[in-house]
C-alpha cells in the first residue's frame, strides 16, 4: 500500500550537508596543474574509512533506470565508511536520505541531481540504493573496504512515494530559475 509522497529538492551543498558532501564543480577550490594543461578541482570529498580503517574501494556500479512512481520501502547505511556516487553520464538521478543514528523515517529527505553532480553519504547516514533514472546509468562508486560489517539494511514501516509530480516541481522551478 502506497504512502505519502516525498517532497523532491534540488541536490545543493547546503541542503545535502548533514548527509555529506555534494561532488560538483560549481563553486570548488581549482587550479592548473601539468604544466598548464589540466584544470585539478581539488579535495571535492572527504573519504572516510572510519576510526576501525580498512581501504578505498573504487567501483563502476551499473544502475537500471527506475519508473516514477516509484515506493521506497528500505534504506542502507554504511556504518564503517563514507560511500560516493559520481555519474559518468550527464542523466539526472534521485537520492533519498536520512540522517545517521537511529532511523528517524520523520526526517526522510529526497534529492535529484543535476546529472553532473555527485553525492558522497557521510558514514552511518540512511540512504536508499541507486536510483537511475530515464536510462542505464554508470557511475565510479568509492567507499570502504575490509574487515567488519559495512552495510545495514532497514524496512522503512511504510511506504514512500517518488513520483513524477514531485519530480517535475524541482525540474521545473530550476529551468524557470
Amino acid at each position: 500500500m502506497a504512502g505519502p509522497a516525498l517532497k523532491i529538492e534540488r541536490l545543493t551543498r547546503e541542503a545535502f550537508a548533514p548527509f555529506g558532501d555534494v561532488i560538483e564543480l560549481e563553486g570548488a577550490k581549482h587550479f592548473a596543474i601539468n604544466g598548464g594543461t589540466t584544470e585539478r578541482f581539488h579535495d571535492l570529498a572527504t573519504v572516510d574509512l572510519g576510526p576501525e580503517g580498512g581501504r578505498t574501494l573504487v567501483n563502476v556500479f551499473r544502475g537500471q533506470p527506475r519508473q516514477l512512481p516509484y515506493e521506497v520501502k528500505m534504506l542502507e547505511r554504511h556504518p564503517l565508511g563514507s560511500q560516493a556516487f559520481i555519474p559518468l553520464k550527464t542523466t539526472p538521478y534521485l537520492v533519498v536520505v536520512a540522517p545517521a543514528g537511529e532511523l528517524d523515517v520523520s526526517k526522510l529527505r529526497a534529492f535529484v541531481s543535476d546529472g553532473w553532480q555527485g553525492v558522497n553519504y557521510a558514514r552511518g547516514v540512511w540512504h536508499h540504493p541507486l536510483l537511475a533514472l530515464d536510462e542505464v546509468s554508470d557511475f565510479v562508486v568509492v567507499d570502504r573496504g575490509g574487515e567488519g560489517h559495512n552495510c545495514d539494511e532497514q524496512d522503512l514501516p511504510g511506504v514512500y512515494l517518488l513520483t513524477q509530480a514531485a519530480l517535475d516541481a524541482v525540474v521545473g522551478a530550476q529551468k524557470a530559475a
